[in-house]
């Protein structure tokens, strides 16, 4: 059985939230992995995986076929760096979790419980295709902001995909600010907080009787010990070359270190030293002004310069309302693309620009075999386009998480609907339930 799809949200809001076996044909099929576009490509997914993707795929006759009519079937978005479930109103504090600026605690600070998959960037986001975000904390009263998560944006309570998943910490400007006022700070700081959890590591009794105004406590050092043997992935926010190859040499103290560069305005002019260090760098296309000392060598060029020196980019929203607007990770992918069409300027193929919002975000947090393509075996997470992905006007047209159905009604859609024709009386009623 062959059903064609309907290109509309509407159509979508009464679906089962019970996952699908679905096979979609007739597909420009996106794998993510930096692969071309598939002409006439068929997905299936089976009990929320992908079980098959590519031209010439047998689909069993047991299982539902939709016909994408020649539309692009993509992985879904993954958000290299957000804080969507963690922030409902910015300037709110009750509805804002972003920063735990007062905690006597840092690195050992976990997310989770604080993300709110009920929230309305949950749903605004999941809207513009973004099927998962890597989501990092973004302050402590110390050095160390804490752990992330990865996690899902299904219309469900069940948001987390990975717990701490990722350590964070900031350098660079916003780092010496926590660590007393210079970059110095900021580095021995660093190198005494880690020294102190190995301690910890060789001998939890060496923390017995730390008090709350010690350098580290007891749930931190756990958490730095899983960052120090490579359990745990450092994102380390670093914009300035200079400090860049300085965190690069972190690395070669702690071998088991795995860095990921995030922001690296400046990364372009060390990108060798990126490359021979095998770091990942998340970056944000659109900064490309020297609106601090730190990032003056800002260019938009910066993503196309660090991929040619063989580096794995990320694009990410970072610095651009990072709770609410992930959807600008398409729009921020296109314009790599564009820009590599213009003389003198260094930008992204569209297959390249393509993976750094899926696959490369995945590798990043180490979950390249769970997310962020369409290869067997990763989640069914899935979306239709009613146009190519990476041009502004487009949107989804279908959206699938782990292989369940989603709705692609936002809480913008109904406030839109109940006054679009306002009459006198009472208001209709803004929501169904």
């Amino acid at each position: 059985m062959i059903r064609t799809l309907l290109l509309s949200a509407a159509a979508l809001v009464a679906l089962p939230a019970a996952a699908q076996d679905i096979a979609i044909i007739n597909a420009k099929l996106v794998i993510g992995d930096g692969s071309a576009p598939i002409e006439g490509g068929t997905v299936i997914v089976r009990g929320g995986k992908v079980v098959a993707a590519g031209r010439g795929v047998a689909v069993p006759s047991s299982i539902e076929s939709i016909d994408a009519q020649g539309h692009y079937v993509t992985p879904g978005i993954v958000a290299a760096f957000s804080r969507v479930g963690l922030v409902e109103v910015d300037a709110v504090a009750g509805s804002n979790d972003r920063s735990a600026a007062r905690s006597r605690f840092s690195a050992g600070l976990d997310i989770a419980p604080a993300l709110n998959p009920m929230g309305s960037p949950v749903a605004v986001n999941r809207a513009a295709g973004v099927t998962r975000a890597i989501v990092a904390p973004g302050a402590s009263s110390n050095l160390f902001a804490g752990q992330g998560a990865v996690v899902d944006l299904a219309d469900d309570m069940d948001m987390v995909t990975k717990p701490r998943a990722l350590q964070f910490v900031a350098f660079g400007e916003a780092g010496a600010a926590k660590a007393g006022g210079s970059r110095a700070a900021t580095f021995l700081l660093f190198r005494e907080q880690l020294l102190a959890a190995r301690s910890y590591a060789r001998n939890p009794a060496t923390l017995a009787e730390w008090g709350n105004d010690a350098m580290i406590q007891r749930a931190d050092a756990e958490a730095l010990v899983r960052v120090i043997n490579g359990t745990t992935p450092l994102f380390v926010r670093v914009d300035r070359a200079a400090d860049i190859l300085n965190v690069l040499k972190l690395k070669g103290e702690l071998p088991a270190l795995k860095l990921v560069l995030v922001g690296a305005t400046e990364g372009w002019l060390v990108a060798r030293e990126i490359a021979a260090a095998k770091v990942p760098v998340i970056v944000s296309p659109l900064s490309d002004l020297p609106d601090s000392f730190e990032r003056l060598g800002a260019t938009q060029s910066n993503a196309g310069r660090l991929e040619a020196a063989g580096i794995d980019v990320s694009v990410g929203v970072f610095d651009d309302d990072d709770a609410h607007k992930m959807g600008y990770t398409t729009q921020y992918a296109g314009n790599l693309v564009g820009l590599s069409k213009l003389p003198g300027a260094s930008g992204l193929s569209w297959d390249q620009a393509f993976a750094a919002i899926t696959s490369a975000p995945a590798r990043a947090v180490g979950m390249e075999g769970s997310i962020g393509s369409l290869k067997p075996g990763r989640a069914g997470d899935v979306v239709i386009w009613d146009h190519d992905p990476l041009e502004l006007g487009s949107r989804p047209t279908a959206i699938w998480i782990d292989g369940k159905s989603q709705s692609l009604v936002t809480r913008q859609d109904r406030l839109r609907d109940r006054y679009r024709t306002p009459e006198e009386g009472a208001l209709p009623k803004a929501y169904d339930r």
